[in-house]
């Protein structure tokens, strides 16, 4: 079987493209990337070691993408992952519908002219915003958490979000770039009958995660605290009782492997939620007191000043994705955080040379 990696040097790229060549016999592995994120050039050669083929290619440029070598399956890993892209004054609206949604299109043509199986991984972020926003949410032990005994709205329990929750517009424009894509999948599936499958996750974390506030947040923080960078609390109560869920993206292999030889699905089996969930999540505040614990304390400054698209509470509940491939998540949250810290003090410079200003 040939597999093609998009993004195959970003950090969940990477990852999943180790854990195959490590894991899984009888595969041949492609990936493809544009190195412009910085930190992406240093998993090249780790990459090229395992016998992964690597392809420089823009995804956004359709002469990049014909010129990839053919395969069986593409899994997209590449994306601008920042809800806050195109809005941030560090990227253009543009930019993130050529990356997100334009990219799709052109590895969906891909997969038409070479007739491969097509495993897109989304986000949480496909979920509409105002009744995620509006939540009613208590703070608890320095996280918030759905208040007791108050109605939640369709497709929320305290298990978290599900399939069946609403994603009407507003979801911000990274997050309708990744529900348009999603849309697309599907049409190209059913119009070429090509097997496609949807995978909405949650907040991916782990080692060697660019240090990134708006895209790997888990890493960006244990790394700032250890090097006595600034960090703030930012919005709702400016006390960092905001919470998230995290999985590590080596996790999501057993679902994969399972979707390269799966039969065909019915189009309401193609999208599942996977996640840490609720046993996976943490505040902000939380996680500044395993840093305390872990590095030392120190300051954190607070601005209750409300961003564009924040939220109080997203964990995602992936109970679908159990019943469909038996998934469940090896990798603990305190496992997670161990394994950046670990890598934190291994690599001082990390956040200039992952995230530079």
């Amino acid at each position: 079987m040939r597999i093609l990696i998009s993004g195959v040097c970003g950090f969940v790229g990477s990852t999943l493209a180790r854990a195959l060549a490590e894991s899984s016999s009888g595969i041949s592995l492609a990936g493809f990337d544009s190195f412009i994120r910085p930190g992406s050039e240093g998993n090249r050669e780790a990459l090229k070691r395992l016998g992964v083929r690597l392809v420089h290619a823009d995804l956004r440029s359709p002469s990049d993408v014909d010129a990839l070598p053919a395969a069986d399956w593409v899994i997209d890993a590449a994306a601008n992952p920042s809800v806050l892209a195109g809005i941030d004054g560090q990227s253009s609206s543009r930019q993130v519908v050529e990356h997100n949604l334009l990219g799709t299109v052109n590895l969906l043509e891909y997969c038409r002219r070479h007739r491969a199986g097509f495993i897109l991984l989304s986000t949480s972020r496909v979920y509409s915003i105002p009744p995620l926003a509006s939540l009613p949410v208590e703070a608890t032990e320095g996280a918030f958490r759905p208040t007791p005994g108050v109605a939640l709205p369709a497709g929320v329990s305290t298990e978290g979000i599900d399939e069946t929750f609403s994603t009407q517009s507003p979801v911000s424009l990274y997050g309708s770039t990744k529900l348009a894509s999603e849309a697309l999948a599907l049409e190209y599936g059913g119009a070429f009958d090509l097997p496609v499958f949807i995978n909405r996750c949650g907040v991916l974390a782990g080692a060697g995660q660019f240090g990134r506030a708006d895209q790997g947040i888990f890493a960006f923080w244990i790394n700032s605290w250890l090097r006595q960078r600034p960090l703030k609390y930012i919005g709702f109560d400016g006390r960092g009782h905001q919470v998230r869920d995290c999985l590590h993206p080596r996790d999501l292999l057993p679902v994969l492997e399972q979707q390269l030889r799966a039969p065909a699905l019915g189009a309401g089996d193609r999208i599942a939620n996977l996640s840490g969930g609720a046993a996976s999540s943490m505040s902000l505040r939380q996680l500044s007191d395993w840093c305390a614990r872990r590095f030392g304390p120190r300051s954190v400054a607070s601005d209750p000043v409300p961003r564009a698209y924040d939220l109080p509470w997203v964990v995602l509940n992936s109970a679908k994705a159990r019943r469909l491939w038996g998934f469940q998540p090896a990798t603990p949250a305190a496992t997670i955080l161990q394994e950046i810290a670990a890598h934190a003090e291994q690599h001082p410079g990390w956040l200039d040379a992952s995230a530079p200003l």
